[in-house]
Parts: structure tokens; sequence; C-alpha cells
């Protein structure tokens, strides 16, 4: 009795196949993370954001395109190079504090099409 042991109830509802060939495949086999865009063809908008934060600001890049790995390596070297925390999730990363210009500067240097949002 392993891991594999509750494995049935992603089956629920499916009908009995006499196929021999028939390969199951759940919801989540299909959902599968978009591929990373080149550099050069993500459209990255760099704006300020102050809302349910407490009033502290945070600069908040949105529009990445790819797999949360290459979202977390571009929000750790944004982070590292402004010297500051923040985080990356669902396509969007927060740098906390306002570096819209420095962060801006340093995706151009980096190839990305970035612009200043607000």
């Amino acid at each position: 009795m392993g891991k594999d042991s509750n494995d049935w109830k992603d089956r629920l509802g499916v009908v009995y196949s006499t196929n021999p060939d028939f390969k199951y495949t759940t919801l989540s086999d299909l959902e599968s993370e978009p591929e990373t865009l080149a550099p050069e063809k993500q459209k990255l908008v760099v704006a300020i954001d102050r809302r349910s934060r407490g009033g502290k600001q945070v600069t908040l890049i949105t529009g990445f395109v790819g797999t949360e790995e290459d979202l977390l390596a571009l929000a750790k070297t944004l982070k590292t190079k402004c010297g500051v925390g923040g985080s990356a999730k669902d396509g969007q990363i927060l740098i906390q504090g306002d570096f819209r210009d420095k962060v801006v500067a340093l995706l151009t240097s980096m190839n990305y099409k970035a612009k200043r949002g607000n």
C-alpha cells in the first residue's frame, strides 16, 4: 500500500474500456505550464502598487509568460540587483519598495521589452 493506493479516486465516473491500448489521462496530466518566451518577445509592465499592502509601496512586474521556474529565477535576479526582498507567483514579480526606474533599466539590459506602467 504505497502512494498509489488512492489512484482510483482520480478515475471516478470513468466507464470501463475494453481497448487494451487505452491510456487514462487525468486533468492534471493535460495542464502544462506555458513555454517561456524569449526575453525579446516578453512584454513586461513595471508599475507601482500600494493597494492592500498596509500603505507600503511595491514594484509590480506583470506580463511574464513562461514557467514558474524561470519566473522565480528572474525575480531572484531583480531582488538581488535591487538589494531588497520580494516574491514571485502567478506570472507577477513583487519587489519591495519603489524601484520602477531601476527595474526597467535592468530588464532592458537583459533584453526584455519592459515599459514603465504608472
